[in-house]
């Protein structure tokens, strides 16, 4: 079932606005916000994907061990089971081939279905440790690395060999003197336009990169400590974009100078921002704690935002992608819905 909506940017001002927020940005941009109910409740789709060879959309059904396909034309979903009981999947990518990743963040696993056949490949991670795979972007030489959160790791698989290396992330001091230093919890992961992996270190005030040769790890350390990096994109000119999701703050970092600048979120400082995507040079991320969950447009060139609200509620968008044609494919995790957002005036 779908459920569409134009909502224009001054109808959301009066919403925001009751809500305290504060509303600008170009005037008259409006979205469209097309929803589609998964098969079976309690799947909790966490993140989304877009494939522009086909025009499908498709997500990880992380409480049901499926992956799902959605044919946006016609609406029809296939999910596609998973041979490992209660996986969890949870990130998912495609690769030039057409094969769809995901990462098993309950069975210590990465895996690779071929929509064509149903065949899945699992390759298990190599420490024990390394139990939660998170958050996986594919390099431009076709190396796929991702994020381990609770097992405090960033890994790196090569899809011709199979072979997977971790790197242990840093570590912050215990929260108590004889106690042990506590993970970082790395989280989101993007590839800039160099080949360099950028990623969130969700359990403090810092964002990470890894060199692709030496695997070797760079902390930089944003200006509050209370600070909590969750999701995070990178745009045209290789500036990391992140979402605070402690202080209600979206965040601008030049890997090049190490300078920070940050900007409120409209819905102030418990809004808890989570996904975020850019795409046309525009910011755009959810707000996960105001209801209904919002969709947020920032402009960086004139530091402006706008919001919408989601239709369904949302549920908290963890994870949104762009597609090459500029819409936005949201997993709407707790009202077991997939969601399309349209920019601009136009039809299907």
């Amino acid at each position: 079932m779908r459920r569409s909506l134009w909502l224009s940017s001054l109808a959301t001002a009066v919403i925001v606005a009751v809500a305290g927020g504060v509303v600008g940005g170009a005037p008259g941009v409006t979205v469209k916000i097309d929803e589609w109910a998964v098969p079976n409740p309690g799947t909790h789709p966490h993140d989304p994907l877009f494939v522009a060879s086909d025009g499908s959309a498709w997500y990880t059904g992380q409480r049901t061990n499926v992956l799902g396909r959605l044919n946006p034309a016609t609406g029809e979903i296939k999910e596609f089971p998973l041979p490992t009981e209660k996986s969890g999947p949870h990130g998912l990518i495609d690769d030039k081939d057409g094969n769809i990743w995901y990462t098993g963040n309950a069975a210590g696993l990465i895996g690779k279905l071929d929509p064509k056949t149903g065949k899945v490949t699992e390759y298990k991670m190599p420490d024990p440790r390394a139990r939660d795979p998170h958050t996986a972007a594919f390099d431009q030489k076709g190396i796929l690395w991702f994020t381990v959160q609770g097992g405090n790791f960033v890994g790196r698989l090569d899809p011709k060999t199979g072979e997977v290396k971790l790197k242990e992330a840093p570590t912050r001091p215990a929260a108590q003197p004889e106690g042990k230093p506590m993970a970082t919890r790395p989280y989101g992961i993007v590839v800039n336009s160099r080949g360099v992996p950028f990623f969130d270190l969700f359990a403090t005030n810092a964002i990470g990169s890894i060199d692709p040769h030496t695997m070797e790890i760079k902390v930089y350390t944003l200006p509050d400590p209370a600070a909590r990096p969750r999701r995070i994109a990178v745009d045209a000119s290789d500036i990391v974009w992140y979402t605070d999701y402690a202080r209600g703050f979206l965040g601008r970092l030049d890997p090049t100078t190490g300078q920070v600048k940050e900007f409120a979120s409209p819905g102030g400082p418990t809004s808890r921002p989570y996904g975020i995507a850019i795409t046309k040079g525009i910011v755009w991320y959810s707000e996960s704690n105001v209801q209904p969950n919002t969709i947020v447009r920032f402009d960086p060139a004139t530091s402006e935002f706008q919001t919408w609200p989601i239709p369904s509620g949302g549920g908290v968008v963890r994870h949104m992608v762009a597609a090459p044609n500029g819409d936005l494919w949201l997993a709407c995790s707790g009202v077991d819905k997939i969601a399309r957002v349209r920019v601009g005036a136009g039809t299907d």
